[in-house]
């Protein structure tokens, strides 16, 4: 991240750093009650959002939430999808990656430059899954950008993203094609595709969840869902989908989704097993809620009030409905997201 805000708030996160050093034994660097060995811990996470479902320029900056402003001929894309832009700072050092790019190219190349973004800076490359929402934008992106970008730079995937997946919609009397990600358009630019069912690291402190555990009885994929393997179309249960987690220095897991097909509450409990803590600061990102049953709802905000987090932030797929029931029932913990916004989590 380059622009003039990430450059003031790494210099916050670094006197932030240097104040939890001098805490030494107190806080045994950092790590929290039941936290997992091996798991590097953020001073500070940078989180910008590239694109998502909905823009408000006039939303007040709030909690950990920096609003975009727009003006004349200066003003942010928002479309169906979703893209971040992470930086994490570990031990005064910044690294820098990119999780989901949105649908549309043009849209979020326009946001990259309000934003200044600056993909030269870019250690990795991530995707969740497989769907249009999510890919589309990459190749046209990365292009742009090529002259910036390190060949071999790591483009992490969980299992199952490069296949070709399809929508069975009301009224359409065949599944409607949805497209498929090309794992040769990106070893094309030069990009070294790293595949994986197992948490990774991606950068330092930002961590694939690994394939998602089903816990949850009510959270299950629509048959709607289809994918083909083989000569075979076959209900989509997002095997390989992923979101990324990081720990906080001093508050917990900051959880980052993005659709979440394999359920919320699923994704965070996933998490938690990764990180070995059952602290859970913040949950953003899609949610996957829209036309969920009256039920389901209900028990997926109670599931995710129980896990207690200090913050929840849904976004893209998550439902206007969904939405409405977290700022409802959460609502000195709820955040709506805009497009544009950059949130700032440090210990």
């Amino acid at each position: 991240m380059v622009t003039r805000v990430s450059r003031r708030a790494f210099l916050k996160c670094a006197l932030v750093t240097g104040a939890v050093v001098q805490l030494g034994a107190r806080l045994r660097a950092g790590l929290l009650p039941g936290t997992a060995s091996g798991i590097t811990q953020v001073d500070c996470l940078n989180l910008s959002i590239l694109t998502d479902n909905y823009y408000d320029s006039n939303r007040p900056d709030e909690k950990n939430a920096k609003r975009f402003r727009s003006l004349a001929g200066r003003s942010i894309h928002a479309e169906h999808g979703i893209s971040f832009l992470v930086e994490t700072i570990v031990d005064g050092k910044s690294s820098v990656c990119m999780f989901d790019y949105g649908l549309d190219p043009v849209g979020v190349l326009n946001n990259m430059a309000l934003l200044e973004v600056d993909l030269g800076k870019v250690d990795a490359f991530s995707l969740s899954h497989g769907h249009y929402d999510h890919y589309t934008s990459a190749v046209t992106i990365l292009q742009r950008n090529l002259s910036r970008i390190r060949r071999g730079t790591p483009f992490y995937v969980g299992e199952e993203a490069f296949l070709r997946r399809y929508s069975a919609r009301p009224g359409s009397p065949d599944p409607v094609d949805l497209g498929q990600f090309r794992r040769e358009d990106l070893e094309a630019l030069g990009l070294k595709v790293i595949e994986t069912r197992n948490p990774v690291q991606i950068i330092p402190g930002a961590y694939f969840t690994g394939n998602i555990g089903r816990i949850t009885p009510y959270e299950v994929v629509a048959p709607t869902f289809l994918v083909r393997r083989g000569d075979t179309i076959e209900h989509d249960l997002f095997p390989g989908e992923q979101a990324l987690l990081f720990l906080v220095k001093g508050k917990g897991l900051v959880i980052l989704s993005g659709c979440a097909h394999c359920g919320i509450v699923n994704t965070v409990r996933q998490a938690q097993k990764v990180a070995g803590t059952q602290k859970v600061h913040a949950i953003l990102g899609g949610f996957h809620l829209i036309g969920a049953q009256p039920e389901v709802l209900r028990k997926t905000v109670a599931d995710i009030k129980a896990l207690d987090p200090d913050l929840i932030v849904p976004a893209h797929c998550t439902g206007f409905e969904a939405v409405a029931a977290f700022s409802r029932e959460m609502p000195d913990r709820f955040l709506i997201n805009t497009a544009g916004t950059r949130y700032t989590f440090s210990a």
